[in-house]
């Protein structure tokens, strides 16, 4: 007997999929409230969700992630009234089972939850318990946690393997750790950022050159992919190969074997490809910069690293990793950081993303010298700016929000700092309010981490007790 969840606001396709559930001799659970759902989720251990997206609170995609996560591992099937392609598509890419557009025939909900619950129960049987060496990378976030089970998936294989995201996002980092948890770790890991290759010199540094094979040539040179035998061949900024060299790349990735320029046989070459990108490929292959073929061959596995901004939770928790790690390679003492300096961390939106992020901690601790905490006058001014205009009020209408005052009971004009204070109250409680009690949901609505927002709350002595 399997455990599924079906979380629906539409009493009717609860009941129905309750007694479908029930006669395939299964036990459900039905909510039609996604945070309790969630709730449901996160402290009973489910083998099959079937989740709609259409609700009064928000959209099911919003916990698809969280649910993929969970410890049982559950397989979920979204099934909705909406006919999104563009939903289908996004909860395919997180791992959704199935997605059923309603109405649907029982027999075909049926055969859809048979099938999942076969595909789960093989899962969990030939499962076994990996742990993925993560070398630096940092947090815990749903975004990051299903990039690194793309990892671990492509590091168990020996496909080649695509990496999407923005510069800076950690692209290498994860090609490392492909190569480190696969049976090529012990072998080298070679890599060409192909934005830095030589237009004249590109096919020498890839392919090798023999003696005398051209003007300059003076000895036989080993190419970069052939130093990559055995191992791992990690190319970032694939798009920016020239078409002639994709060509022979191709080639080299079909049939094993390259030619050395000016070498009268070929040579045999066993490698992983792991290539990545910032480039819309297929936008390229369409205007034939990117060869199609040679697209097909490098996505045997392909998976996309979110920006840091749409993985905030790690923003700390790489900031004290990196602090500590840099402390140690300075030989500079532990530094604590304010609450200050996290917020400006926490809310800045690094359009650099991890690599940004780095080189502003690495400025902030050169700046802090001996200071023992990171405050907001370490970081360079560019930031601490940006934080003010976060904080700004310049854009206050000229009625103040209601509840709040602008003149003293002697009718004069409110000193700017209590009129402030008051401004805060007045957002504080609006904010208990709409969060229902919930720190999680006070963070995610307010923007603020929970540190901040505990020493708000202090300040102004509010508590979540007093709504």
């Amino acid at each position: 007997m399997a455990y599924i969840l079906i979380l629906d606001d539409d009493q009717k396709i609860q009941l129905l999929l309750e007694h479908v559930v029930t006669g395939l001799g299964h036990k459900a659970t039905t909510s039609g409230c996604l945070r309790e759902g969630l709730r449901l989720a996160r402290t009973q251990d489910y083998d099959l969700i079937l989740l709609d997206l259409d609700f009064p609170e928000g959209n099911g995609l919003e916990i698809l992630p969280e649910l993929l996560h969970l410890s049982s591992s559950p397989e979920v099937m979204i099934i909705t009234g909406t006919g999104d392609t563009k939903g289908a598509e996004l909860a395919f890419t997180y791992g959704a089972w199935d997605f059923l557009k309603k109405p649907f025939f029982v027999e075909e909900v049926s055969l859809s939850i048979a099938r999942a619950l076969q595909y789960h129960e093989e899962k969990v049987r030939s499962k076994t318990p990996t742990v993925l060496q993560r070398g630096d990378i940092t947090g815990n976030s749903p975004a990051l946690l299903r990039c690194l089970d793309d990892a671990a998936r492509a590091a168990a294989t020996d496909s080649s393997v695509l990496i999407l995201g923005e510069t800076g996002t950690g692209k290498e980092l994860f090609a490392k750790a492909i190569h480190e948890n696969s049976w090529r770790a012990k072998k080298n890991f070679i890599v060409i950022d192909c934005g830095a290759l030589p237009e004249t010199l590109v096919e020498s540094i890839l392919f090798g050159h023999r003696k005398g094979a051209f003007t300059g040539a003076g000895t036989d040179r080993e190419g970069l992919i052939a130093q990559a035998d055995g191992g791992t061949l990690f190319l970032d900024e694939i798009g920016e190969l020239p078409l002639p060299i994709q060509k022979t790349l191709l080639r080299t990735l079909q049939e094993h074997r390259l030619r050395p320029i000016g070498a009268s046989e070929e040579i045999s070459v066993d490698f992983r490809l792991v290539a990545a990108t910032n480039c819309d490929l297929e936008k390229m292959v369409a205007d034939q910069t990117f060869r199609e073929d040679l697209l097909f061959r490098i996505r045997g596995i392909e998976f996309k690293l979110p920006p840091l901004r749409e993985r905030k939770d790690d923003i700390l928790t790489i900031a004290h990793h990196k602090i500590l790690q840099l402390s140690k390679l300075y030989g500079l003492a532990t530094k604590g950081i304010s609450v200050e300096f996290s917020d400006i961390l926490e809310q800045y939106e690094w359009p650099g993303n991890v690599r940004e992020l780095i080189n502003v901690l690495e400025h902030a601790l050169a700046n802090a010298g001996a200071d023992p905490t990171l405050v907001p006058k370490h970081l360079p001014a560019k930031y601490r700016a940006t934080f003010l205009d976060l904080d700004q009020t310049d854009n206050l209408s000229n009625q103040p929000p209601h509840g709040l005052r602008t003149f003293t009971a002697d009718g004069e004009i409110l000193k700017w700092g209590d009129f402030r204070l008051q401004m805060e109250t007045v957002y504080l409680q609006s904010l208990l309010i709409n969060a229902e009690g919930n720190w999680e949901t006070a963070c995610k609505l307010s923007g603020l981490s929970k540190t901040r927002l505990y020493e708000l709350m202090k300040k102004h002595q509010l508590s979540f007790s007093s709504t």
